[in-house]
């Protein structure tokens, strides 16, 4: 395991990526879902006591909107945006029930949207997609499984496994979509593709606006965020940094070792990408390219970058789902876990310089959001039961 401190951070640098505006408009937009309901944000006093802490929250996005994962936030608002765009309509006049009315769907024709995933953000395109009445396209690296690809099926979606690893199918997406004319939303940018990513971002703010509210007033002093692409990781800590402007929680970044490319990005100064096969079991974090846009944003706003072998998330995977007496159980998958995982062995004393630099003590007030469930039944169960993750890879 290793971690490096961000020296060049500079919050006041850091551009917030959505103005209060923008934030009551995304927030509005998902609420018009009939499938809209804040995700629990669950208090655990027995773990906290346990490691030495003042507060422990995990926000569970188990529950968003039966999807069991947070990502369809922002692949909603993002196509909500897009179709908004086509209809020359700001997206306040279209909310969903109008989005999905056969009015709508004749001014705009057939359309197909296509994406590359590794699980989660394909199923809230397919999802979205199905609810709207369009077709749509996944593609998905080598190496993802079976599981996962079913659950983007169930809703329509022709959805195939590649022989490429997560970025090389991200390229295979759009020249795809340019020979075809298939609309891409893609949580990732390139050059002359960052608006719907952007809105993809934007789309996740939602969940940090719950998280806020939910804590009634309580400041939090650390934030620790998963990166694949840095999508989400990015804009949940740039409303956080933001919203608490004069006294910002620390932004902790993980990774998984096979595909720490932040964490490479902040040791060179520069954006650094992992090549190769990634092989890791949080598939949906095994992306090597940081999104540029969400580099722009943590160079200023991360405290402390965390590369982390499997066995943290399995860890993680653990303590969740067993919890200490008077705290409730969270089912949370490889790629939500790792967070725990990495917080769950802070007060060993063989990672004690970890805890210092993180600067965890009992004044601490940690958030952590576990973004999936559990997605893939057989990994989980392999995992909590036996402890085996290796074979997974």
């Amino acid at each position: 395991m290793k971690w490096i401190v961000n020296n060049k951070k500079d919050v006041k640098a850091h551009t917030p990526l959505l103005s209060k505006k923008n934030l009551c408009e995304v927030k509005t937009f998902h609420e018009s879902f009939e499938q809209y309901k804040k995700t629990p944000l669950v208090k655990l006093d027995g773990l906290a006591n346990f490691l030495g802490l003042s507060n422990i929250f995990v926000k569970d996005e188990s529950f968003r909107f039966g999807l069991n994962s947070f990502k369809v936030l922002g692949a909603s608002y993002a196509i909500g945006k897009h179709l908004a765009q086509k209809l020359d309509k700001d997206i306040s006049e279209l909310p969903f029930s109008l989005l999905k009315s056969e009015k709508v769907k004749s001014d705009l024709g057939d359309l197909t949207f296509v994406a590359t995933t590794d699980g989660n953000h394909g199923r809230g395109v397919a999802w979205m997609a199905k609810q709207l009445g369009y077709k749509c396209i996944v593609y998905m690296p080598k190496g993802s499984t079976q599981n996962r690809l079913n659950n983007i099926a169930e809703f329509g979606a022709d959805v195939s496994i590649t022989d490429w690893n997560y970025d090389d199918a991200v390229r295979f997406t759009a020249k795809q979509a340019s020979k075809n004319g298939w609309e891409v939303i893609q949580d990732t940018a390139w050059e002359g593709y960052t608006e719907i990513p952007k809105w993809i971002m934007k789309g996740y703010s939602t969940l940090a606006q719950e998280a806020i509210e939910q804590l009634h007033g309580t400041v939090p002093t650390h934030v620790f965020l998963q990166a694949g692409v840095g999508a989400f990781a990015s804009v949940i800590a740039s409303v956080f940094v933001s919203t608490f402007e004069k006294n910002p929680p620390k932004i902790i970044i993980v990774e998984p070792e096979k595909a720490d490319c932040f964490y490479r990005s902040c040791k060179a100064g520069k954006i650094e990408a992992v090549t190769g096969e990634m092989n890791t079991i949080m598939a949906g974090l095994a992306c090597g390219e940081p999104n540029p846009m969400g580099w722009d944003i943590l160079k200023y706003c991360a405290d402390v970058f965390v590369s982390v072998p499997d066995w943290v998330t399995a860890r993680g995977m653990r303590v969740l789902g067993n919890p200490l007496k008077g705290d409730n159980r969270i089912i949370s998958g490889e790629s939500g876990a790792v967070t725990a995982g990495l917080l769950s062995i802070s007060s060993k004393d063989k990672y004690k310089d970890l805890r210092e630099t993180l600067k965890l003590d009992k004044n601490s007030n940690v958030l952590l959001i576990s973004t999936e469930g559990n997605t893939d039944p057989k990994v989980y169960r392999n995992i909590t039961w036996d402890g085996d993750y290796q074979s997974l890879i």
